[in-house]
């Protein structure tokens, strides 16, 4: 009886070794992807992450903080991260002629319109005669940030430079306004400072305001909105990568599109479609 209750203890510890060590090579095959994003409300990508491990893929996603949009174009360029998901097509291809890198679109995500906030005024018609308006610094945002001046009525802008005017281009400016160039992550804190700022949206989300809602003037959405669709980006070498794709088909989704809509307050439009 002794040696048949060995025996038992035997297999039973056995198995369970087995087990263990199945677990764990199980473990070893799930990769972890790095997704670099710039702002504090990430709800997608936590329902993303989620759906991956219900649905035990064999990729899960850690995301990475930054505040300044160059940052994970840089990340990427250097390895640092896999992907990133932060930025608008204009803006990272700009990046990638100046400084010669690779990040390459594998999706699109989102639309989100910049907006023109004020603390001092409730409409574009109040901002005065030498009214001071802060914008974003960076080649790409200044421009869209110029454009969306144009589109409110408050300046023009030389038609020959395209989507990429900066304030030298200005070419009418019937209100004298002043413009004060800042890193886009603190035109939001500039507001109570100067007549009104051009936010970005997610930089607007961290600072507790709604575009649709708050937004005195809000981007106009057309077919030329096309060049600031936000994209999903890897590596130019590892854009066909599988587990790459199993992400984004986890986030093009109806579910992450009501998400997207019920977080700010349809202020971003997935594009995906």
């Amino acid at each position: 009886m002794k040696k048949i209750f060995k025996s038992l203890v035997t297999v039973g510890a056995a198995v369970l070794f087995l087990a263990a060590c199945g677990q764990e090579a199980a473990q070893e095959d799930i990769r972890t992807v790095k997704i670099g994003v710039v702002g504090e409300r990430n709800e997608v990508w936590e329902h993303v992450q989620e759906q991956l491990e219900e649905n035990n893929e064999p990729v899960r996603i850690e995301l990475v903080k930054f505040t300044e949009y160059v940052k994970p174009i840089q990340a990427l360029e250097e390895g640092e991260i896999d992907l990133h998901a932060a930025l608008t097509e204009i803006y990272m291809e700009q990046v990638n002629e100046d400084a010669g890198y690779s990040n390459t679109t594998i999706a699109y995500t989102t639309l989100n319109p910049m907006g023109l906030f004020s603390e001092k005024h409730t409409s574009v018609d109040e901002i005065p005669d030498g009214g001071e308006i802060a914008i974003p610094d960076d080649v790409s945002n200044e421009s869209r940030a110029l454009l969306l001046l144009q589109a409110a009525g408050l300046i023009e802008l030389d038609a020959e430079k395209g989507l990429l005017p900066t304030v030298n281009d200005i070419t009418s400016n019937p209100k004298n306004l002043k413009f004060t160039v800042l890193a886009a992550n603190q035109t939001a804190r500039a507001m109570t400072d100067v007549d009104a700022s051009v936010v970005n949206n997610d930089m607007a989300a961290d600072a507790g305001l709604v575009p649709t809602e708050d937004a005195i003037f809000l981007e106009p959405v057309a077919d030329s909105s096309k060049p600031y669709y936000n994209v999903i980006a890897a590596r130019e070498d590892e854009s066909e990568d599988p587990d790459f794709q199993i992400i984004v088909d986890y986030y093009q989704t109806p579910e992450v599109e009501k998400i997207i809509d019920e977080v700010t307050n349809k202020s971003s439009i997935p594009v995906w479609e």
